[in-house]
This record gives C-alpha cells, structure tokens and sequence, in this order.
C-alpha cells in the first residue's frame, strides 16, 4: 500500500500551524473544485485529496496518530477516508469548512450545472485608469431553462442513471483498495434525462444579456479586478452570483506608468538646457512648468510630486517624473557654425584640447613600435 503524505498534498510543512493549513486548504480546494474543473477527473481525484487530508491534519488527535503511525495508523482506529465514500460527503465536509452561507458560485454538481459568479474582460484606456470613469457594458449571464427547471430533460423527467444505479459514483477494486470516480454518465447526479429539453438542447440554462453601467474608480490598474455584488449568474434557488470585471488598460503613447508614477518624455533644444531656461510641459493632468538647471543633462529626471495615479488601496498618489532628451540640430548654416566656434572661444576652450589631452597617450603608443 502506498501511504499518502497529506503534507505533501496541502504543500505545508510538517511544522505548519492550523491556520497555516487552514489557508493551504481554502486555496488549493477552490482551484480543485470540480465546479471549476468540469469534466476534469484529475482535478476531481485531487480535490479528494485535499478535504481528506484537511480532515485529518486540522483534527489535532487525527493529526498526532498521522504523524505517528503514518495512513495505516488512522485505519486501524477505524478512519478510511474518503475512499469509500460519496461525493456528498465530500461536499458536505467542504461546506461545512467554507461556511453553509458560501456563495462563492460552487452548487452541488447534482444540482447546479454551471457556477453562479462570472468573470467578463473590460478594456479602457490610460486617461480613464487616471482619473477614474462610468463605463456601461453589456454582458451575458446564465439562468435555469423555464421548460425544464434546470433538468436538460423535456419536461423535467428524469431516470435512474443505468451506469451508477443511482448513487452518482462508480466503485471498482484493486487488490485490496476499493476506488471511486464520479460517473461520467451522469455526472454525479445519479439521475439521467429521459430525453433532452428541446428549449435548451438538455444544457439545463439559456442565456440572457444585460447592460449595466458600473464605477470604475481613479488609479485603477492592469489586470485589476472589479466586484459587482448579484450581478452573476441565477441560480436552481433563485440566488444570484456575482460580476467580476477584469480590467485592462491600453498603454498610451506619451506616457507610461510603473506602479503609481508616471514617467513621461520631454524634448528639450540644447540651448534652453544649457541656459537652465523654464519650458511649459503638457502633462496628464494639465500643462505645468518644467524649470531646468543650467547644463541640464540628458536623461535627467525631474519629479513633480503627487501627480501620478492614486493608490486604490492607499489613497496616495503617486508622482510624474519628467525625463529631458536633449535636441540637438543635425544641420548647420556656415553663420551657425561661426556662432558656435565664438562661443566655444567665449569660454576659452581650445578647438582642439582633446589633442593635449591625447598627446602622451599617441607617444606611448609610438613607442611600441620602435621596440
């Protein structure tokens, strides 16, 4: 028999305190929900898994034995698992962890034929992620076929599954192991459609759209996620799921954003950099006053404080962080020229000092080649 290591499983260490195994268990059973993986037996067999060794790793005299004696000294006190049994029992043990009011969109499979939250993509752009803007969208959401109550079968009538007799799981042996798998004919409910619903093509739900104008708020970022309270989908009971909006925002072509600062290039003519001149600046939250220093560098920064985007978490703003490219002209006029050489002589800088500078450097090097 191959012992299970139920640390392994929830991915904590053997030194893990409840809460930390709490949380371990919370995150891994709702990325393993079957509701989240239909169809998918895999993740159906790790969701087992998972509630069986939360059941005995957060029961600190289930625990203790484990760490003892390994799997084999739970079931010699009795303790088999899930094993044997159905997947209401494993559901009932989940929503007995979660809470009976969990409304996170996962219904029993033998009721509920899709999740009841929804998740649409939104798209806006740089200006409304700034300062924040009401943006209507039109959306669609699931509701239980009228005709069939939900069923997938013509008037409702259902039958006893053939495959399971009823009991929405499949039991077979190995050696001394009994397995169980969810029965891929009924998915678990134990009840079959006697012949489809004509309304829906035996889904069980239509779909419906809706327009609805929601707030984004100011300082919202890529990939930031919106919740819209009964907005989802409508449930066998009648319950509704939530909206979550996923937002993305287009990239701008003069700006850029890195956390909550603004970074934004200026082309500045060499003379107004080396004269330490003020030049007016369009940003995104108006034209502001950009004062240079005298020999102003290329790629210098300068920073207006608290004109970036605000935190939605924090409430602070971030900055604008100005970076100066320097122009130079690439064409002279012969009078352009003369200008810039009695400048250069104002200064009294040599035309060529770098020569002077060069001079032991050519002479050493000279020098190799007499050796």
């Amino acid at each position: 028999m191959v012992d299970i290591d139920y640390y392994e499983i929830l991915e904590v260490s053997r030194e893990a305190s409840f809460e930390e195994i709490k949380k371990a268990y919370r995150k891994l059973a709702l990325k393993y929900h079957p509701d989240r993986n239909p169809g998918d037996k895999e993740a159906e067999e790790k969701f087992k898994l998972i509630n069986e060794a939360y059941q005995v790793l957060s029961d600190e005299e289930k625990r203790a034995l484990y760490d003892r004696y390994g799997k084999a000294g739970l079931e010699n006190q009795g303790y088999s698992g899930f094993s044997q049994s159905s997947f209401d029992d494993i559901m009932d043990f989940f929503e007995q962890v979660f809470g009976g009011g969990f409304s996170g969109g996962f219904g029993r499979r033998s009721e509920q034929k899709y999740p009841l939250d929804l998740a649409i993509e939104v798209e806006i752009s740089f200006e409304e992620a700034l300062f924040g803007t009401k943006k209507e969208i039109e959306y669609s959401y699931k509701v239980p076929c009228e005709a069939c109550k939900g069923t997938g079968a013509k008037d409702g009538k259902l039958t006893t599954c053939p495959e399971c007799h009823g009991r929405g799981q499949l039991y077979y042996r190995q050696g001394f192991m009994t397995f169980s798998q969810t029965c891929p004919k009924c998915e678990g409910k134990g009840e079959v459609a006697k012949e489809k619903c004509p309304q829906c093509n035996g889904k069980g739900y239509e779909i419906k759209k809706e327009k609805i104008t929601i707030d984004i708020p100011e300082g919202v970022d890529n990939e930031d996620r919106l919740r819209v309270a009964n907005r989802g989908n409508i449930g066998l009971d009648g319950r509704r799921g939530d909206l979550y909006v996923n937002i993305y925002v287009k990239e701008d072509e003069h700006f850029v954003r890195y956390n909550d600062d603004i970074y934004m290039e200026v082309p500045v003519f060499f003379t107004k950099a080396l004269l330490g001149e003020s030049i007016t600046i369009p940003t995104p939250r108006g034209e502001r006053e950009l004062k240079l220093k005298v020999g102003t560098k290329d790629k210098e920064q300068f920073r207006f404080k608290n004109e970036g985007f605000k935190n939605v978490r924090t409430g602070r703003y971030g900055d604008l962080i100005v970076q100066v490219k320097i122009i130079t002209p690439s064409k002279l006029t012969q009078e352009q020229k003369e200008l810039i050489k009695k400048l250069e002589s104002s200064f009294g800088i040599e035309s060529k000092p770098h020569e002077e500078k060069f001079s032991s450097i050519f002479d050493k090097i000279k020098g190799w080649f007499k050796k």
